[in-house]
């Protein structure tokens, strides 16, 4: 490193103050600087690596030359702090606050209620932001680019959406696709029941302040003076390890670069700050040339266009838009296929940092812009201080091909994109496991140049992404080709030939080996039509069109804004106006949500002395471990100490869940030690050098097949049997048997796993902050860890980021973990798990494997089941048993099979332990279900829709397990689903579809649901409140339950508003404990409001009742006076509320229990189409129908329905999990875990809460938490329709595996054809694969 004695000083704004940072260290990113040293807190860590939009901020630059202001979003976790001299920052606390005044972007997103846990919201509020600055009246579609960088988890995004769409001119509510009538009018609602008058509004918009882009705040005019200085001079930024230069002039640029040829190039550090983040990359210098003018240009020429390397890829887009509509459409169809690629790329955030340049040069595999770029025949122009020169971005270029790189010292200084000429063609293609902010499964960018006016080939390129290490080229293939007519030969020879020329290797990195194959060769036959198309426009006489069952083969699917509709029962006109029960009251933290004053647990300001946690975990999934050295990382600088299994002064090992592991891991992830330090940057660092020797031990199990070979159980099996199954199958018509693999899920809340353990200075007390859904779980793992009574662990949780299940026993865990760090260095401990470690400790849903053997009758009547389940539970207890439980019981879903028998069982494998999650078992178990029901209305030649009309529950009956019950509210929103949605007309409207288009296919299902909520222990169904009424008349409301997102404490202050007849301002709810509220349950099973309801209603009753002879006196009085005269008197104000729970039970022996206290009715019908050449798929249309009874707060409800759905159709589309055959998690992150994004969720999408009764719960609601889970299925049976119509066109058998997620791999393997059919296939026996399925 060179010694440079000083460092310049560092100067930027942030939400319009003057930053001056004296010592800028080159390795503190955005993120960090903000949080940790401006104590700016809106902006969130949610990944790290820019590709959630948590930490979303505006960056705004003055550009010098066309004296203009330039906005644009930006990831704060990749933004090193030195490149942004001379910038202003906008953070959320910059944009408005609830102490000086919200903004209407704020504000709306609050009231639209985009927001749930709140931790997405901030990032959510900047890109809508930030698109406004620059588009004060944006249009719906880049509201909806705008917000393609931002994941969200709980909302499922239609009313963010919605949010940013009230910025829109002339904004309304959905018009039916132009036609000016609404789809829900009431001519079409005769079947409603008059008094039941519906509302469709959740929202009021009179209340929105106006935007008035004239408030905005000024960029600084110093930072003008800055950028227009004409003695600007380089900076040095020297840091602890780094130098960051920042040459202002191409000539010092060039020195630098041949004084340290080494050092790399940042500009938006999108490449080089996940290398070295995630790849452990060093580099000593860095040279930042942002600002040159010589590199940041655009000009046209005769022959094409020139863009400098530090164009951002978004203005890259904006300067090919600004050609495409200067040009003749001839001359731009490179242009053309770039924007196409650019409008998908990353998200707008990554999109606005990553230059031209950058993008070029770094040569990643997977890039979208290369092979369209090399198919153009592109030319990057390269300096050094020896001169110009060009290098050919082609073929060997992309292959990092020796003669054709950099050569040391020279820099890109911009690349020039030729025109196309009259008879040459270019196109892009790509398809991802989503369709935006997705790295490409395989991606393509080809050429083809013809004889003038003949379909002679004078010139073919093709360039294929993700295939091989690098882009490759089908040189050979191509050449082959010269001379050739543009015929069905020439495809059939181009892509035997691709195929061999091209090979991947069976054990590939990345796995998906037979499908990248077929991807190739499906790729270029869409290419081959295009081509075919473009010569018929050419000339119509001479080149025959393509046929018209193959058009809709040349489109990939348009991005659409979502538009829906929400239908809920309207509050009765006689309620008085303060009772808040049955509005859509907006959350009670939205407002701070989206102004970033939400506290979650790493947003609580430093603690006086605190150290940071870093884990390190086990390699190897069953070893002895030989050997465990920490002395490296003991010296590291900043460390502490190094905290082991030795250091637990109780139980290493509670109930089966291990803190620390001592002699041997049981799978990759198992955590091992712990590093404490002074900041988290040294604890990570000092946990690289602890080192570890292990002996492996035989067997390590990944899989349910390998478990059930080893008979590797965590529980006994459980059992539900009715009727005579043996005998019934000898008296049907015919049996089927089958088998459904469904693979687990990711959790994915935004908020990571959060720990603040402070011990205290008395009595071995420890208090401690955390995100968790079970405070006194945690409680109890501490205390066993510590060796300490429960009463002296005091456990605080006001919020968390999303929970899902995820955050019911794993805090627990991890609590213990951080409180014997605490203990042992005597200084609290910030425990903060990165999103790679979250996904690898805390493991997710249980991948199932469901076996089946059905006897039915001819006219689809199932007769017998005999049902097999078994999960994947990991390696410890965990839930794992009761999700089995969980799983038999419920079974059945909402079908009447007379002679039934369901097992199930939980296996034991060396993977991370699975748990909770939404649904619980439901979700996985019941596509086991739908499956074999769907497999009986092939046998039988009817729709599956007949076939689940037949079985369904029809009159009050049993369940399997003895329970009685009335289905009528299933029948109804069975009834309701089919009608409303045009099922039957929509149907056939698909198979006309069908009929016209060979490559592209619809299909349409409907699911109906029988979900139980609750848990069949009563003591587990128990919960208390504890409400204090103060002299002013103000009420602190406290109890057992967790606001995760869902808007418990809304509702709970709704009841509390009610019960006493107070306004809600009165009510304050403030945080859940376990000092206040001892030994509360877990806030799962959709019971929260159920439970907590009745105690906290139970609470304010009791407090009323002791006020009523002091109201009675005074019945005209106010509630202060009341309140005063009763303190008067000597009444106690406070009173705990209590709910003995419902009083559920089950007996295993007997097989029989009222297991549950209710159910939960409901229907979906969901409409997709699906490409069958890729296997992509785009939901057109979702109908949801949830039976809610009443509904306390239908913005929630409906809230939750949608979240839960969209993250459904995660579990059952793209989320995939990989996993090595020797048990190491591969998917650690958003780049390569794919929860949806914006554009997954349906085109048109519509809920409708019906009415019924349901006494046995707080004011006859019903808990909707987690039913829309499962409804996410109709997505992946509606997939499954269309496959069938493709394979049943292809004269294929219409059975075949229905396994979920159905992937676009999955799709477009089952849709078999020629091209399936050409690529070669590998003997499994000689190769290992990458990755396995571990269901």
């Amino acid at each position: 490193m060179p010694s440079i004695s000083d460092s310049d000083e560092l100067i930027f704004f942030v939400n319009g103050r003057k930053v001056i940072e004296k010592k800028a260290d080159p390795e503190v990113n955005l993120l960090i600087y903000l949080r940790k040293i401006l104590r700016l807190t809106g902006t969130k860590y949610g990944c790290g690596s820019g590709g959630c939009g948590a930490c979303t901020v505006m960056v705004s630059r003055y550009d010098p030359k066309s004296k203009k202001i330039h906005h644009y979003p930006a990831t704060a976790c990749l933004v090193p702090i030195c490149s942004l001299h001379g910038a202003a920052v906008t953070t959320v606390e910059g944009v408005g606050s609830i102490k000086k005044r919200i903004h209407p972007v704020q504000e709306r997103l609050a009231k639209c209620h985009g927001t749930q846990c709140g931790f997405c919201s901030p990032g959510m509020v900047m890109s809508i932001y930030t698109l406004l600055r620059n588009h004060p009246e944006p249009t719906p579609d880049q509201i909806t680019e705008a917000l393609g960088g931002n994941l969200c988890r709980c909302t499922g995004y239609r009313p963010i959406v919605e949010s940013g769409k009230t910025f829109s001119p002339g904004a309304t509510v959905c018009q039916m696709k132009g036609s000016g009538k609404c789809c829900m009018d009431p001519d079409e609602r005769s079947f409603l029941s008059r008094e039941e008058k519906m509302c469709t509004k959740l929202y009021n918009e009179d209340e929105f302040q106006p935007l008035d882009p004239s408030q905005e705040p000024i960029f600084p005019p110093e930072l003008i003076r800055m950028a227009e200085d004409p003695h600007k001079r380089r900076l040095t930024f020297q840091g602890a390890r780094t130098v960051w230069f920042m040459p202002v002039t191409l000539k010092d640029l060039l020195e630098l670069k041949a004084g340290y040829p080494e050092a790399p190039l940042v500009m938006g550090n999108t490449t080089v700050g996940p290398s070295i983040k995630f790849k452990g990359e060093f580099h000593p210098i860095f040279i930042s040339p942002l600002g040159i003018p010589e590199l940041n240009f655009v000009e046209g020429t005769d022959n094409g266009a020139t863009v400098g390397a530090a164009y951002s890829l978004a203005q890259l887009k904006d300067a090919l838009d600004f050609l495409v509509s200067e040009q003749p459409k001839e001359k731009t169809k490179t242009y053309h296929a770039l924007l196409k690629h650019l409008r998908t790329l990353a998200g707008p955030q990554i999109r606005n940092m990553a230059t031209v340049g950058g993008h070029t040069v770094s040569r990643p595999n997977f890039s979208d812009l290369n092979p369209i770029l090399a198919a153009g025949n592109a030319t990057i122009n390269v300096m050094s201080k020896e001169g110009k020169r060009q290098i050919s971005l082609n073929g060997p270029f992309l292959e990092e091909l020796p003669e054709a790189n950099l050569k040391p010292g020279e820099v890109v200084v911009s690349v020039s994109i030729p025109y196309t000429t009259q008879w040459q063609f270019v196109a892009g293609l790509r398809l991802a496991q989503r369709q935006e902010n997705a790295f490409a499964i395989v991606n393509a960018g080809m050429s083809v140049e013809f004889e003038e006016g003949t379909d002679t080939i004078k010139g073919l390129q093709m360039f294929f992404g993700s295939v091989a290490p690098t882009v490759v080229s089908a040189k050979q293939t191509c050449k082959q080709l010269i001379g050739r007519q543009w015929d069905e030969q020439m495809l059939s020879d181009a892509c035997q030939w691709v195929l061999e020329e091209i090979r991947i290797p069976p054990e590939a990195e990345g796995g998906m080996v037979e499908y990248r194959r077929t991807l190739m060769v499906s790729l270029f036959f869409k290419f081959f039509l295009k081509v075919r198309r473009w010569l018929n426009k050419m000339d119509p006489q001479k080149f025959p069109d393509i046929p018209g069952k193959f058009v809709s083969a040349l489109d990939d699917f348009p991005i659409e804004t979502p538009q829906g509709i929400q239908m809920f029962q309207c509050v009765d006109p006689n309620q008085p106006q303060q009772d808040p029960v049955g509005h859509p009251v907006m959350h009670q933290s939205a407002i701070k949500h989206t102004t970033g004053e939400a506290i979650f647990v790493d947003d609580m300001p430093p603690v006086d002395q605190e150290l940071f946690l870093a884990v390190v975990t086990s390699t190897r999934a069953h070893a002895k471990i030989t050997s465990l050295d920490v002395s490296k990382a003991r010296a590291c600088p900043g460390v502490v100490d190094v905290i082991t299994a030795k250091d637990v002064p109780g139980e290493n090992n509670h109930r089966g869940e291990i803190f620390y592991a001592q002699s041997e891991v049981i799978c990759v992830g198992q955590i091992v030690c712990t590093v404490a330090a002074d900041t988290y940057a040294h604890a990570k660092e000092a946990a690289k050098q602890v080192k570890i020797a292990y002996d492996d031990i035989e067997p390590a199990i990944i899989t349910i097949e390998q478990a059930l070979e080893l008979n590797s159980f965590l529980s006994p099996e459980r059992k539900i049997e009715q009727g005579n199954v043996d005998y019934a199958f000898k008296h049907v018509d015919q049996v089927i048997e089958g088998e459904v693999h469904v693979e687990g899920q990711e959790h994915f809340y935004m908020e990571t796993q959060s720990i603040l353990a402070i011990p205290q200075t008395e009595d071995k007390e420890m208090v401690l902050h955390v995100g968790t859904q079970f405070p006194t779980h945690v409680q109890e793992y501490v205390s066993a860890a510590l060796k300490v009574p429960r009463s002296r662990i005091a456990c605080h949780m006001k919020r968390t980021g999303g929970a899902f299940g995820g955050k019911v026993t794993k805090p627990a865990l991890l609590g213990a973990v951080a409180a014997v760090a605490a203990n042992k260095t005597g200084r609290p401990i910030r425990f903060i798990l990165e999103r790679s470690n979250d996904m690898l400790i805390t493991a997710g849903r249980h991948p199932l494997l469901g076996k089946y053997k059905i006897g039915f009758m001819n006219n689809g009547e199932i007769k017998a089941a005999d049902v097999e389940y078994y999960v994947n539970g990991g390696c410890t207890p965990d839930e794992s048993e009761m999700v089995v439980e969980f799983i038999v019981l419920k079974s059945e879903n909402a079908y009447c099979i007379p002679n039934f028998r369901c097992r199930g069982r939980a296996c034991k494998t060396n993977l991370p332990s699975n748990t909770a999650f939404r649904g619980f078992g439901f979700p996985q178990a019941t596509v086991v279900v739908e499956a074999y029901v769907t497999a009986v209305a092939l046998k039988c030649n009817l729709l599956p829709e007949e076939v689940k009309e037949i079985n369904m529950y029809k009159r009050t009956s049993k369940t399997a397990y003895k329970q009685t019950f009335n289905p009528e509210p299933l029948r109804r929103c069975w009834k309701e689903c089919l009608e409303k949605s045009s099922f039957y007309s929509r149907k056939q409207a698909a198979e006309e579809f069908n009929k016209k288009n060979y490559w592209k296919k619809r299909g349409l299902a409907v699911t109906p649901m029988k979900f139980s909520i609750g848990i069949p222990t009563a003591s587990y169904n128990q919960a208390a409140a504890l409400v204090h009424i103060y002299l002013d008349g103000s009420v602190l409301l406290t109890h057992g339950g967790c606001e995760l997102g869902q808007g418990l404490y809304t509702k709970m202050i709704q009841v509390a508003s009610r019960e006493l007849n107070i306004p809600q301002s009165y009510v304050h709810l403030s945080e859940t404990s376990t000092v206040t509220v001892p030994n509360a349950l877990f806030t799962a099973g959709s019971l929260g409001t159920d439970v907590n309801g009745k105690a906290v209603q139970n609470a304010c009753q009791i407090l009323l009742e002791r006020l009523r002879p002091i109201i009675k006196k005074n019945p005209e009085g106010k509630w202060k006076e009341w309140v005063a005269k009763a303190f008067e008197e000597s009444i106690s104000l406070s009173a705990t509320g209590y709910f003995k729970g419902y009083q559920t039970n089950m007996d295993w022996e007997k097989e029989e229990g009222d297991a549950y206290p209710y159910y939960v009715y409901g229907a979906a019908c969901s409409e997709v189409e699906v490409d069958c050449l890729t296997g992509a798929h785009k939901l057109l249309r979702t109908d949801i129908f949830m039976d809610a009874a009443f509904s306390i707060n239908p913005a929630l409800d409906i809230g939750q329905i949608e979240g839960a759905f969209i993250q459904g159709m995660g579990l059952y589309t793209t989320e995939e999990l990989k996993y090595s055959p020797k048990g190491v998690l591969y998917s650690r992150g958003p780049d390569d875990y794919k929860i949806p994004t914006v554009t997954e969720i349906p085109e048109e999408f519509y809920i409708t809460l019906v009415h019924s009764r349901n006494p046995i719960a707080i004011y006859s609601s019903k808990g909707l938490g987690e039913a829309g889970m499962f409804l996410g299925s109709s997505v992946l049976f509606a997939i499954y329709d269309a496959v069938t119509a493709a394979r049943k066109e292809r004269g294929l058998s219409n059975t075949f595996p229905l396994n979920s997620p159905a992937t676009p791999e999955v799709i477009r393997m089952s849709c078999t054809d020629q091209f399936t059919d050409m690529i070669p296939r590998d003997d499994p026996s000689t190769y290992t694969p990458w990755s396995i399925h571990v269901s």
